[in-house]
């Protein structure tokens, strides 16, 4: 027997369908509330210095090269062999010291030569001279002839300046052989020797033998700028404003001896905007030689009290300076300050902050205003890192502030 369903109304059909919506929000109402609400991100960690106050120097730096006093460029006089060389090259040497020797047996036979011409014209003239003697009475006692008084003379003045000849002539030879005893004009350092024993010289061959450069005191060369050369214009003639010379050599140690401003070129050079200026720095043991190179420094001024921090915590937007302070809340506050000198790798603060201030160095593009951040000690990069800025170099801008 088939039994036959009773039918069901759409009422009930439509109580049925609102029932199970109803259970289905339930159970997404009931799984929704089990889930955890998203975690806070921890605030930034940034790294932070406390502003120092300090008395601090401010200085001009330059690179220079050293160079001699004097150079001296040793060449021959005259051509001949060289046999001797009588110096150690890099030593110190006297001014008339013989540094090499030329074969002197061609010029002493010169000499020699000289001598005996010049005593042949010394006898010619000493005849003509006594005939002479003898023609002037008889000539005005009209003894003799006005032509024999003449020749007389003549013969007597030509002997004369054949004997001022033979004379110079002697004296030319003479000096040829000093020549080949070869001495330095100077008291300095001689460098390694560019000719050899058994080498044929003469005035004309391209090299020089040696250079002496004296080098006590040294000179030290370098370029200055016009806004450079305006703050030192007044070093060289305002004794009582002349402030010492440090130079600091290649492995970074302080030289001893502090040196002065001695010579400003005339002009400015207009292929780098610069003037040429040489200082001068004591040497006495010889320790500095040319061709090296040194960082002369000139300090200026000194600023009492000065605010410094690393010039990596200040930004610059759009010509202004900020840095972002900390506060004991450990929120972050964006600040604008003015700025003086640049100082190693720190910089002066003139205005904007307070000693003990504690400001970020290193996340500063992280931190907006008001924003709560992670401190913790700046740690400063190796020595090789820390590079002075450049006075074209800008700082890396923070992050913008929050407008919400």
């Amino acid at each position: 027997m088939t039994s036959t369903p009773f039918p069901v109304s759409s009422a009930a059909r439509t109580r049925r369908r609102a029932a199970a919506g109803l259970a289905g929000v339930a159970f997404l109402i009931i799984a929704g509330c089990g889930k955890e609400k998203p975690a806070t991100p921890p605030p930034p960690i940034v790294e932070v210095v406390t502003v120092t106050q300090q008395d601090v120097p401010i200085y001009m730096e330059w690179v220079g090269t050293m160079d001699g006093g004097v150079n001296a460029v040793i060449r021959p006089q005259v051509t001949g062999y060289l046999i001797k060389q009588n110096y150690r090259e890099g030593d110190l040497v006297k001014k008339g010291q013989a540094l090499f020797e030329i074969d002197p047996r061609t010029f002493e036979a010169a000499v020699d030569e000289a001598r005996g011409v010049r005593a042949q014209q010394f006898a010619r003239y000493e005849t003509a001279r006594a005939n002479l003697a003898r023609v002037k009475p008889l000539a005005a006692k009209n003894a003799v002839s006005q032509k024999d008084l003449d020749d007389s003379t003549g013969t007597e003045q030509s002997t004369k300046a054949q004997l001022e000849s033979a004379d110079a002539a002697l004296k030319t030879a003479k000096l040829n052989l000093g020549f080949t005893h070869i001495t330095s004009p100077v008291t300095g350092i001689a460098g390694i020797a560019k000719a050899q024993i058994g080498d044929l010289l003469s005035p004309s061959m391209a090299t020089e033998l040696t250079t002496v450069s004296t080098v006590d005191p040294i000179k030290v060369y370098f370029n200055i700028s016009e806004r450079e050369y305006l703050k030192v214009a007044g070093e060289r003639t305002d004794t009582s404003k002349q402030v010492p010379l440090d130079l600091f050599l290649v492995d970074g140690s302080l030289y001893p001896h502090p040196g002065k401003f001695f010579v400003l070129n005339r002009q400015v050079d207009a292929s780098t905007g610069t003037f040429k200026v040489a200082a001068l720095f004591p040497n006495p043991n010889n320790l500095l030689r040319p061709g090296q190179y040194g960082k002369v420094r000139a300090t200026m001024a000194v600023e009492k009290g000065a605010l410094l921090v690393p010039q990596r915590a200040v930004t610059e937007i759009q010509g202004k300076y900020l840095v972002a302070v900390v506060g004991a809340d450990n929120k972050a506050d964006i600040r604008p300050v003015t700025v003086g000198e640049r100082i190693g790798s720190d910089w002066i603060i003139s205005k904007g902050l307070q000693p003990s201030d504690q400001v970020i160095a290193e996340g500063t593009q992280k931190v907006r205003t008001g924003m709560t951040v992670s401190p913790k000690p700046f740690a400063a990069d190796a020595p090789a890192a820390a590079t002075p800025a450049k006075p074209g170099d800008k700082p890396a801008a923070p992050a913008p502030e929050s407008k919400g």
